[in-house]
């Protein structure tokens, strides 16, 4: 792998990781298009797809860190609204955390091909359309305006809102369905703003997507002293790995920052639209056999 190849992949990884439009889809794409995703590389250039999500997670502790300091403040006894989000994230990192070591081979095996990926992309994408239509039509029969709804905390959630938000996170181990979309919707409907959703999802990435990499680089390291295959690091080389995850640190702060206030003025409709058309492309790119998707590729978007 080229280092400019590298910063692709990161640049890609970090925009549309925190984003509900399947960081999957677009990883696919990228590695298809610059010719990544040739059997001798493929492993390894799935493995740096995941651990790469390293600097997804440098760009949420860097700009949530109060947030993150509150709740280790309230983890040694001193933060009583920090303790209960914290706990509330492991809460909600639980289901994902058992079913993903007992069922990710399972469903990469079962479904990690054109059809049941192109089906969530489009499924995620009505799902968000006519959640956001739904949702605004409840509000104005209700009488309800921006400023008056969803107003709960993140500090505020009980333990079962958290489970509720878990679980819903674990359809997203079906590729192609995007880890964000499913958290920000599961807030968004157990109670809080998409603003506040939103955060408390980048949270919960943060487990989530750090075990993914702890996983991945585990599992690529094991094969490797197995098999006497060179493992990732021999085949990509250390500076398309730092580079990549410089990259993705920085592009997913800028994505985080500018998702929260789209958030708050547009809700998740367009999201839907977009994972629409992106479904449409793969589509297009897999009938026309630029584009290929076999079990084995990156699956947590």
């Amino acid at each position: 792998m080229e280092i400019w190849q590298a910063v692709i992949l990161g640049l890609v990884e970090g925009v549309t990781e925190y984003l509900p439009v399947s960081s999957t889809g677009h990883l696919i794409l990228a590695s298809a298009l610059m010719g990544l995703d040739t059997p001798e590389a493929k492993a390894s250039v799935d493995a740096f797809n995941i651990v790469i999500q390293g600097g997804a997670i440098l760009a949420v502790l860097g700009l949530y860190r109060e947030r993150v300091i509150q709740m280790i403040r309230g983890l040694l006894g001193r933060d009583r609204d920090g303790r209960r989000l914290a706990i509330n994230i492991v809460i909600a990192f639980i289901p994902a955390a058992v079913l993903g070591v007992l069922l990710n081979d399972i469903i990469e095996e079962a479904l990690f091909f054109a059809g049941p990926v192109l089906a969530a992309l489009a499924l995620g994408g009505v799902y968000m359309i006519l959640l956001d239509r739904w949702k605004i039509r409840v509000h104005l029969e209700a009488g309800e305006d921006d400023e008056t709804t969803h107003t709960t905390d993140i500090t505020e959630l009980s333990w079962r809102q958290a489970l509720i938000i878990g679980f819903m996170q674990t359809i997203a181990m079906i590729p192609g369905t995007s880890r964000s979309m499913m958290t920000i919707t599961a807030g968004v409907l157990v109670g809080l703003k998409p603003k506040q959703a939103a955060e408390f999802s980048f949270l919960l990435g943060l487990p989530t997507l750090g075990g993914a990499c702890v996983y991945s680089l585990g599992k690529n390291l094991k094969e490797s002293s197995e098999t006497g295959a060179p493992n990732m690091f021999e085949v990509i080389g250390w500076g398309p790995i730092v580079a990549g995850l410089l990259v993705a640190t920085l592009s997913a702060a800028l994505a985080v920052k500018w998702l929260v206030g789209f958030l708050n003025k547009h809700g998740l409709e367009a999201f839907g639209w977009y994972r629409l058309a992106l479904c449409a492309l793969l589509g297009g790119l897999m009938l026309a056999g630029i584009v290929s998707i076999g079990a084995g590729e990156v699956a947590n978007g």
